[in-house]
C-alpha cells in the first residue's frame, strides 16, 4: 500500500522498486478496464498483487485508438459495449481495490479526448490521485497542455508516466525521461502495440543507457513484448521492466470466449512469462 509522507497524507508507491542491474526486470501488465467485468477484473486484480506483479497499466476504456492493434481496440469495444467502465467508475474500482494491494501498483491510462477533454484538468487529476492510483498516462495529450498536466500532477502529489520512442529525436528523449516521475515507457518501435522491433527488445541498450543520464525514474520497455523471452530481452536491455499489452489482452479475452475462470486463466499467463528470479 502506499505509504504515509511526512504530512501525514498518503504517497503513491514507487514502481518497480525491486529491480537491480543485472536482475530480473519488473512486469507491467495492461488491460482495459471492464474486459473482463469489473467485478471479475477485481479478483483478478487482487490475483495480480498475489502473484508479485509489479504494475498493472489499467486503461480507461475508448474507441478507435490509433496506437493500438486490434487486439486492444476489440477490447476496448467489448468494455465499451458493456458499459459502466468510464472514468468516474474507474475510479471508483481503483478506490476500492488499491487498499487491498501490497506489491502491485496501478498505472491509470486515460485517453484526453474521450475521458479527460470535457473535465477540468486539475480538478480531474485530483480525483484521480484521490483514487489511490499510483500514477497517472494520459493518451494523446495535445502539446499545447503538457504543462498544464504536468503542474495539476505534481500539485495533486500524482506521479506521471511519459513516453518516447527509440526512433524520437534526442531532445524529445530527453525530455520524457526528465518529466517522468512514475516511470519512462519506452516504445521499442514506432507502430501500433502487438508489434515486435526487428532487431529484437534486447537491442535497446544504448537507447537505454542514453536515457538513464536524463531520469533517476525507472525505465519501462513496451510494444512486441509477449513472451518470457521477450521478458528477459527487455531485461538485457538493461530497462527495469517488460510491458505486456496485446498478449496479456488476448489472454483474457480467450479466457472469456472459453466460459472458464479468468482469473485463473490469467495466473497461469502471468507465470508463463515471468522469468524466474536471478540471484
Amino acid at each position: 500500500m502506499p505509504s504515509p509522507t511526512a504530512a501525514g497524507t498518503t504517497a503513491p508507491a514507487p514502481f518497480f522498486p525491486a529491480r537491480r542491474p543485472g536482475g530480473t526486470p519488473g512486469l507491467a501488465l495492461f488491460l482495459n478496464a471492464g474486459d473482463p467485468p469489473l467485478p471479475v477484473l477485481r479478483d483478478l486484480v487482487l490475483m495480480l498483487d498475489e502473484e508479485g506483479v509489479d504494475c498493472l497499466e489499467l486503461a480507461v476504456p475508448f474507441p478507435d485508438s490509433v496506437t493500438d492493434g486490434p487486439v486492444i481496440r476489440r477490447s476496448a469495444r467489448r468494455a465499451l459495449d458493456r458499459g459502466g467502465a468510464g472514468l468516474d467508475d474507474v475510479l471508483g474500482f481503483v478506490a476500492d481495490v488499491r487498499p487491498h494491494l501490497t506489491h502491485t501498483r496501478i498505472a491509470l491510462l486515460a485517453d484526453w479526448r474521450y475521458s479527460l477533454g470535457h473535465r477540468d484538468l486539475t480538478d480531474a487529476t485530483r480525483d484521480i490521485a484521490a483514487s489511490g492510483a499510483d500514477g497517472l498516462l494520459v493518451h494523446a495529450l495535445p502539446p499545447r497542455l503538457r504543462e498544464e498536466h504536468l503542474e495539476s500532477a505534481a500539485a495533486a502529489g500524482l506521479p506521471v508516466v511519459t513516453t518516447c520512442y527509440t526512433k524520437s529525436p534526442p531532445q524529445t528523449q530527453a525530455e520524457a525521461a526528465a518529466r517522468a516521475s512514475a516511470y519512462l515507457y519506452l516504445v521499442a518501435h514506432y507502430g501500433r502495440s502487438g508489434t515486435a522491433p526487428a532487431a529484437g527488445h534486447a537491442a535497446l541498450a544504448r537507447t537505454v543507457t542514453g536515457l538513464r543520464e536524463h531520469t533517476d525514474s525507472p525505465i519501462a520497455v513496451g510494444f512486441g513484448v509477449s513472451t518470457r523471452r521477450d521478458v528477459e530481452a527487455v531485461g538485457a536491455s538493461g530497462a527495469d521492466a517488460a510491458i505486456i499489452g496485446s498478449a496479456a489482452v488476448a489472454a483474457v479475452a480467450a479466457a472469456q470466449e472459453e466460459g472458464g475462470d479468468v482469473t485463473e486463466a490469467f495466473r497461469a499467463f502471468v507465470r508463463s512469462v515471468r522469468p524466474e528470479p536471478t540471484d
